[in-house]
């Protein structure tokens, strides 16, 4: 069920007056609303509901076994057992035929044929997403940051139906608290939601669809076909795409939570405005970076023991980071250019900082020049996140670096591509205080006038866009 939709729409309008109509009802309310995510998550294919059911009951129990132990070792081996029930189940649906397929292709190198069964394993949507969740939960419990709670509870925060599919990644502090608390529609702030949900609805259904189907799809579908100038400006509007595409579905996220009396964490903080990688992975996909720092990084070591372990912590962390997209070589490659280039940024400071260099004038132009640096390693990795193949990746490189083509023509670089391309990067370079004023003034005006609004902007997306809502790219993350 995708959120700009019909039918998410005649759901969402059950939902929501009955959800605070039973608010009060707490019991109920969690009731209502687990079968209301539960019937959301199993619109796709409902025998995933069983796989969700599953990880929530095998995580509740790990969770209660570490708290009520007071052995270390005990606990300890429990959340081994739960770490590896997490990732196994992650490591079967996900990433069953890439491990076989590889370790085939392997041993025939190796000389030793062996023809194993491939089983074709259907990956369930948000699977990535709701695993982590459950990894947070467990862990979280282990290192007595918050006890378990009851099973409905954590099962609501495990499926709840704004972030259950593509995030953000929740962790279970800053969700499960929030259903204790006491809920009133009338401080729910409606027109931040609205205007998150619709700006959101916008993003995706006219510029990151919009892009998808007039260049990016059909350029990387047959990258030897176009001239250089058509697929390098398909590469930054993959860029713009998928910033769009994901952003836009975590606006509407936090805009139908928000509605329902809940708050999540931001997400997307103007991404292609960064100035180094570092800063990069302080805006994209914020609740992953901070996931992956304190799940993965600082367990393996962080910086803590010596400059060669700390590049060593960031590279891994990238690689496993790439893997956890999906189960292709060309995912661990573009892991692998970001870790690359944060350890050489690492490498550079570290540098600096040894010869007590004073750290470069903050001027307009250092920080234009920074951004466009950034922007175009971000571009580069981009290549391989989208390509099918290296040899798909391979034929986008080679041709925008071929010299013999840039004198082709370019009919898929239209003044529509251009715009939308310049409107999604325009749009990071908004001032925060512009945003919140513009918020600010919305929710002033009357309900009218805001449902007028509102009409408008669903008219014009409506006919902006392509026939069609394309599933959310991070659907099969």
């Amino acid at each position: 069920m995708l959120f700009p939709t019909i039918t998410f729409a005649i759901f969402f309008l059950v939902v929501l007056p009955t959800s605070w109509l039973l608010m009060h009802r707490r019991f109920r309310w969690q009731l209502f609303i687990l079968a209301a995510s539960y019937f959301f998550y199993g619109y796709y294919d409902w025998r995933f509901v069983f796989l969700l059911g599953g990880s929530t009951l095998v995580n509740q129990l790990v969770a209660l076994r570490i708290h009520a132990s007071q052995r270390d070792g005990v606990r300890r081996a429990w959340l081994t057992a739960g770490v590896l029930a997490n990732l196994g189940g992650l490591a079967y649906f996900k990433y069953y035929d890439f491990f076989v397929s590889n370790a085939t292709n392997l041993l025939a190198r190796l000389g030793l044929g062996v023809s194993p069964t491939i089983v074709a394993v259907a990956l369930p949507i948000g699977i990535s997403f709701f695993t982590f969740q459950a990894l947070s939960y467990v862990i979280d419990v282990y290192r007595g940051t918050f006890e378990p709670r009851t099973l409905l509870e954590f099962a609501v925060y495990l499926s709840f139906f704004p972030h259950v599919v593509s995030g953000p990644i929740v962790r279970a502090a800053e969700f499960l608290p929030q259903l204790r608390e006491r809920h009133d529609p009338r401080k729910v702030d409606s027109s931040r939601a609205f205007f998150l949900i619709f700006m959101g609805l916008f993003k995706k259904v006219v510029i990151a669809n919009f892009l998808g189907t007039n260049i990016v799809d059909v350029v990387f579908a047959n990258p030897k076909q176009h001239g250089s100038l058509e697929v390098l400006v398909a590469v930054y509007a993959y860029a713009i795409q998928i910033y769009a595409d994901f952003s836009g579905y975590t606006d509407m996220a936090i805009g139908l939570a928000l509605l329902l009396g809940f708050r999540f964490p931001q997400n997307f903080d103007a991404p292609y405005t960064a100035t180094s990688l570092q800063d990069f992975w302080r805006r994209w996909h914020m609740t992953l970076s901070r996931w992956l720092r304190d799940y993965l990084y600082i367990p393996l070591g962080g910086n803590r023991n010596g400059r060669w372990r700390t590049y060593r912590n960031i590279f891994l962390t990238f690689l496993l980071g790439g893997l956890w997209h999906g189960a292709q070589w060309t995912f661990v490659v573009w892991g692998g250019i970001h870790g690359g280039f944060l350890c050489y940024e690492h490498w550079r400071q570290t540098r600096r900082e040894a010869a007590h260099h004073h750290p470069a004038p903050d001027t307009v132009r250092g920080r234009m020049y920074r951004r466009l640096i950034t922007f175009n390693v971000v571009c580069l990795a981009w290549v391989f996140f989208r390509a099918d193949s290296f040899s798909n990746a391979g034929d986008v490189l080679t041709r925008i670096f071929d010299p013999s083509h840039w004198n082709q023509a370019a009919p898929l670089v239209t003044g529509g591509v251009l715009l939308a391309i310049g409107a999604g990067l325009v749009e990071q370079y908004i001032p925060r205080d512009a945003l919140a004023r513009t918020m600010s003034w919305f929710s002033r005006l009357p309900p009218v006038a805001q449902g007028v609004t509102l009409g408008f902007v669903l008219l014009l997306t409506n006919s902006m866009g392509p026939r069609g809502v394309a599933p959310f790219i991070y659907f099969r993350f």
